[in-house]
């Protein structure tokens, strides 16, 4: 899974419009903006419609603030 479109922020928390690479299937779904969240959580998703997982061509976003920043 991947994200297509964050549409609501509250500090690092985010709800989103995730989409399978594979199938294009989206799913509605909260978030955390922060590295970790990023890079390990988000490619592990399952997609409900597949039940595939992100490739090794996932490349994650960038969290909106700094890993030390307090928001």
């Amino acid at each position: 899974m991947r994200i297509k479109k964050i549409y609501f922020r509250s500090r690092r928390d985010f709800h989103a419009i995730y989409e399978c690479e594979h199938c294009g299937f989206e799913v509605d779904d909260y978030g955390y903006d922060d590295k970790y969240f990023h890079t390990v959580v988000i490619p592990k998703k399952i997609c409900p419609q597949c039940g595939k997982t992100a490739d090794e061509h996932y490349i994650p976003m960038t969290p909106k603030y700094g890993e030390h920043e307090v928001v």
